[in-house]
C-alpha cells in the first residue's frame, strides 16, 4: 500500500478528543522504546511523521495519524518505562485502557515486541489483555536488523511459541532500518481496512 499524504491529526488524552469521522483504526501497542513511531514512519516512507526518541516514555498521549482519509494509525503510549513516576504510569495505563474499552473503530491491534528478547511480564500481561478482549491482533517482532538475517525466522517462531502456542495469530518480523519486511506487514494490515 502506498500512502501519499499521511498527516498527524491529534494527540488525545480523553475520548472527547478522539477523531469523529469513524475511519478504521490500526492501533499500535508495545513497551516504551520498542519502535512504534519508527514503525509508522517506515510503513509510510516518512522520516518524521511520528516523532521518535531514543528516550523511552516520550509518548504520553494517544497520537492519531490520518492515512489518506482511509484509516488511522493510532500510536498508544508505551508501557513499562521504569523512570516514569508511578503516578505517570497509572495515568498512561488509564489512557490505554480507556481507549481500548470505549473505541468502536478499532480494526486491528498491532502489538510490537522486541525480537531480541523474551517477552517481559508487561508484554505477557498486554498480550493476555488483548487476546481476552477479542481484538483482531497481529504481533510484530521488531528490531530484526539487530540480529543476523539467518536467525530472524527462528526468533519469530520462538516468540510465537512463548506467547501464542496455539499459533492462531500472525507473527511477522520487522525492521525500520532494513525496510525489507514492509510488504508482508502491509498485506496483513490491508485485510483489516478494506
Amino acid at each position: 500500500m502506498i500512502i501519499k499524504n499521511p498527516e498527524f491529526t491529534i494527540s488525545a488524552v480523553s475520548p472527547k478528543q478522539y477523531p469523529t469521522d469513524n475511519l478504521p483504526e490500526i492501533v499500535l501497542v508495545g513497551k516504551s522504546n520498542v519502535g512504534k513511531s519508527s514503525f509508522i514512519n517506515t510503513l509510510v516512507n516518512r522520516k518524521k511523521l511520528a516523532r521518535t526518541s531514543s528516550e523511552p516514555g516520550k509518548t504520553r498521549q494517544i497520537n492519531f495519524y490520518n492515512m489518506d482519509g482511509q484509516f488511522y494509525f493510532v500510536d498508544l503510549p508505551g508501557y513499562g518505562y521504569s523512570k516514569m513516576s508511578k503516578q505517570e504510569q497509572v495515568k498512561v495505563g488509564h489512557f490505554i485502557e480507556e481507549y481500548l474499552q470505549v473505541r468502536k473503530n478499532i480494526a486491528l491491534i498491532v502489538f510490537l515486541i522486541d525480537i531480541r528478547h523474551e517477552p517481559t511480564n508487561n508484554d505477557k500481561m498486554m498480550y493476555n489483555y488483548l487476546v481476552h478482549s477479542n481484538f483482531p491482533c497481529m504481533i510484530i517482532c521488531n528490531k530484526a536488523d539487530k540480529i543476523a538475517v539467518t536467525k530472524v525466522s527462528n526468533s519469530v517462531s520462538q516468540l510465537q511459541n512463548i506467547l501464542n502456542p496455539l499459533k492462531d495469530l500472525t507473527f511477522l518480523p520487522f525492521s525500520s532500518e532494513r525496510k525489507i519486511y514492509t510488504e508482508e506487514v502491509w498485506k496483513e494490515i490491508e485485510k483489516f481496512i478494506i
